[in-house]
């Protein structure tokens, strides 16, 4: 079921736009939003760009922006009905990408969980994830993967925020194998961002199911040394994950605070990870909500992975 046969070249989409804050914090870069936010002349002109920049995988933060059958009430004002996603992901196939969902249950965002976001840890809170896995299994006609998010649960990202949830220790590795377990039930493989693997690596690298696929990400120059060996440890999570076995989808993002970071991903990867059995793909994520504001800045992030995959991975 695992078995990747080809590369997972991706970009990630915001289809919901509480990723981040609360309906009471003062985190500005990306309000809160109680209504249906993403323009959808904008999602449909950013598909039909992506086959052209050699992506074949649309990997979509789904949150609340749809009227789930088993929780309706998750749902923003406007949210797409289940008929209207599923139309639009006929339309995204349509065009020769894969379209994966996302829901990131990280304290740290999941504002689109509502009130079940503040029930952290509770029967009620596993029973609504249950659900919620539940049912996009079958929204998105049993994908390969779910992308679970499970990143920057900590303090120093929650600092703006009305109420803090950080769960800690055993109460990490007990709710990341609930939701590990819930995949199976319906199929699908977990997909994870990777830096939890910063703060504890050796507990992460033993504790972590490699059938869980890891997404590290680095968004600034590749800091290495006179002898190529990296000099900050965060980047150094994809020689780590790659030497314990993991498979890997790496992340760049052009568009959040260094304009070459797919550049230097890809270029790094076709360096150091070609040769692994392990490395299974890169993920362009841009980082802003799908509105005409960010239109252009869409379109370059995909442009910016385009021009350096046909550089350093021009037959794949």
């Amino acid at each position: 079921r695992f078995v990747m046969a080809d590369k997972m070249w991706t970009y990630l989409i915001h289809l919901s736009t509480n990723m981040w804050g609360d309906p009471g914090s003062h985190f500005k870069l990306k309000p809160y939003y109680p209504e249906f936010h993403t323009d959808e002349a904008v999602w449909r002109k950013v598909i039909d760009f992506l086959p052209e920049q050699g992506f074949n995988t649309l990997l979509i933060d789904v949150g609340d922006a749809v009227q789930y059958a088993t929780h309706p009430e998750i749902a923003v004002r406007g949210a797409w009905s289940r008929e209207k996603l599923k139309s639009e992901l006929d339309y995204i196939r349509s065009k020769g990408l894969t379209p994966i969902p996302k829901l990131n249950f990280s304290a740290c965002h999941d504002a689109w969980l509502g009130e079940y976001g503040y029930m952290i840890c509770t029967k009620k809170y596993y029973q609504v994830c249950a659900d919620l896995i539940g049912e996009i299994a079958e929204l998105f006609d049993n994908p390969a993967y779910l992308h679970l998010g499970l990143d920057e649960e900590g303090l120093e990202c929650q600092k703006d925020y009305s109420v803090c949830h950080i769960r800690i220790g055993e109460q990490w590795w007990h709710d990341a194998f609930f939701l590990f377990d819930e995949c199976a039930k319906h199929g699908m493989r977990p997909w994870v961002w990777a830096d939890p693997c910063w703060h504890n690596p050796d507990e992460y690298l033993r504790r972590m199911p490699r059938s869980v696929l890891q997404s590290n990400w680095w968004y600034d120059p590749m800091p290495r040394g006179a002898d190529g060996v990296f000099t900050d440890h965060r980047p150094d999570t994809y020689r780590l994950l790659d030497k314990a076995g993991f498979d890997q989808v790496l992340t760049a993002c052009s568009t959040w605070s260094y304009q070459f970071s797919d550049k230097d991903t890809l270029e790094y990867a076709s360096e150091d990870l070609r040769g692994s059995v392990n490395f299974k793909g890169v993920i362009a994520a841009p980082w802003q909500l799908t509105t005409q504001e960010d239109y252009y800045t869409l379109l370059d992030e995909a442009n910016r992975f385009g021009l350096a995959k046909k550089q350093f991975f021009p037959a794949e």
